[in-house]
């Protein structure tokens, strides 16, 4: 249910636009995520949405003990100042950034996860104020990487709720997929609107086979297998040069665990981005091994890219 109060009518065109859309929560993690979102909307000429979503619980206990009518209205008041933060933290960033505010009630992965439907970019911190803190990565994080419609940004630094990393190379994991594609196009585009290299890294040694290769090492010409893989990095690169020109590209071709080769990239890097779902992943089970991985260990933010937009 939407239950902002203050939006403005001038605004109101401005949602056909698909604007980049932020979770903002009150937490350190969530203002990272907003800045972050302030430039990108810059970069991209978009407005800016700030979505809070409070869960307002139905209670059941007999009306005696039941919460007060402030609860509600606390609830929602905390909400708004945090939308207020938010908003006054993103125009700081960019001054000018159109910046619109919407107040749910709700689950906040159901409401994100709709929010992506008319977004062209969604972005979260990697914990909000409701996460323990011993995990890496909120649940609302995952699972609207796992079914949101359009990329997904998830805020990661090197230290727990520090601001993500503003320099260094963009990163793309690139399996031969439909969606290592997307992760291409996403990938070239923030380099290209950056200024910095794109580093594509591909590995080709199936974890599950490792074991059952190292017992025939007379039976495989690794020299080979590793050029075949080269080519197949160069000719999927290759579809995207001639539009990016101006993007350095290194190519990275490794024997080795996906997630581990990503990972030893993705230090010093300011973004990483993947698909959703690589090869061998069953339809509907949402996220992949390797992005799993990467939202629960990189030090850089994370996009999730999709192939599915509105």
């Amino acid at each position: 249910m939407n239950i902002n109060e203050d939006m403005q009518p001038s605004e109101w065109s401005l949602r056909s636009e698909h604007p980049v859309v932020v979770g903002a929560d009150g937490s350190e993690s969530a203002l990272h995520a907003v800045r972050w979102a302030a430039h990108e909307a810059e970069r991209r000429n978009t407005p800016l949405r700030l979505v809070h979503v409070c869960h307002l619980a139905p209670v059941r206990h007999p009306r005696q003990i039941a919460p007060p009518p402030e609860y509600r209205t606390a609830v929602l008041d905390q909400g708004r100042h945090w939308l207020t933060e938010a908003s006054e933290t993103a125009r700081r960033i960019v001054p000018g950034l159109p910046v619109i505010t919407d107040l749910h009630a709700g689950i906040a992965a159901d409401v994100l996860i709709a929010e992506s439907r008319t977004a062209q970019l969604m972005v979260l911190g990697s914990r909000g104020l409701g996460g323990f803190t011993s995990l890496l990565v909120g649940s609302v994080a995952v699972a609207l990487s796992a079914h949101g419609h359009c990329p997904v940004v998830v805020m990661h630094s090197s230290t727990r709720d520090g601001a993500p990393p503003a320099d260094g190379p963009v990163v793309v994991g690139v399996d031969g997929s439909e969606l290592s594609d997307a992760a291409l196009l996403f990938a070239f585009e923030a380099a290209a609107a950056r200024g910095v290299p794109l580093v594509a890294v591909h590995t080709w040694q199936d974890v599950n086979m490792a074991g059952a290769w190292t017992m025939l090492p007379g039976t495989v010409d690794w020299d080979w297998l590793q050029d075949q893989e080269e080519d197949r990095l160069a000719e999927r690169i290759s579809l995207w040069r001639d539009k990016f020109p101006q993007v350095e590209v290194r190519a990275v071709v490794k024997r080795d665990r996906p997630q581990r080769a990503l990972l030893e990239h993705a230090a010093g890097a300011q973004l990483i981005v993947v698909g959703s779902r690589g090869r061998g992943a069953f339809t509907g089970m949402g996220l992949g091994s390797v992005s799993q991985t990467l939202l629960h260990h990189a030090e850089c933010p994370v996009v999730v890219a999709r192939t599915e937009q509105t």
